[in-house]
């Protein structure tokens, strides 16, 4: 019988050993797996869910997170929307633990710009909030053109309908200066 317990005894070690590893293992294999996991992917894993975006200008926007993709994501407000460049974001509140990698390569490819043309295409009126470090009111106005890293608002009054064409303030505003594009409806609706 005192065989027997011994041989048990040993048993239950390397037993306890090999469950040790193995658990090791896992953690290991789950920091390596973590570390391949980008913002985009926890982001999409959140869609449809209620998050709120606090920004580095001190900007905060709460909604639903309807889209995220490359280099910007959109939160559907109860009135509106606001796509909210990555690089404008200091921390995110709500997200889901889980990732969802973009399994398109055109969607992988369609960056901040692109989205920005389909605005400018639309002549969609906007609200730009731009500025790193301090809140601001925001422009007003229509997205005329978009450049590779600008784009151009046709700057109107507080949300309202664009000037004459001869009339009209047209600013340049860098994409690294974007905290926030919140839709206003269409031109002319």
């Amino acid at each position: 019988m005192r065989w027997d317990a011994l041989f048990e005894d040993m048993e239950a070690q390397l037993a306890a050993r090999q469950r040790l590893e193995l658990e090791a293992e896992i953690a290991e294999r789950a920091l390596v797996d973590s570390a391949g996991v980008q913002l985009a992917d926890r982001l999409r894993g959140s869609l449809g869910l209620g998050i709120r975006v606090h920004l580095s200008s001190g900007r905060a926007f709460e909604g639903v997170l309807s889209h995220a993709g490359s280099e910007a994501l959109v939160l559907d407000e109860p009135q509106h929307q606001v796509l909210i460049p990555y690089a404008a974001a200091a921390h995110y509140g709500g997200l889901s633990r889980v990732a969802v990698s973009e399994p398109s390569t055109v969607r992988r490819r369609l960056g901040l710009g692109s989205a920005l043309r389909g605005l400018a295409r639309n002549r969609a009126r906007v609200t730009i909030f731009a500025g790193h470090g301090r809140a601001d009111s925001g422009l007003h106005g229509i997205i005329d053109t978009v450049g590779r890293d600008f784009l151009d608002l046709a700057v109107t009054r507080d949300g309202g309908e664009q000037p004459p064409a001869n009339a009209r303030q047209v600013i340049a505003i860098p994409f690294s200066a974007l905290t926030g594009i919140r839709s206003v409806g269409a031109a002319g609706g």
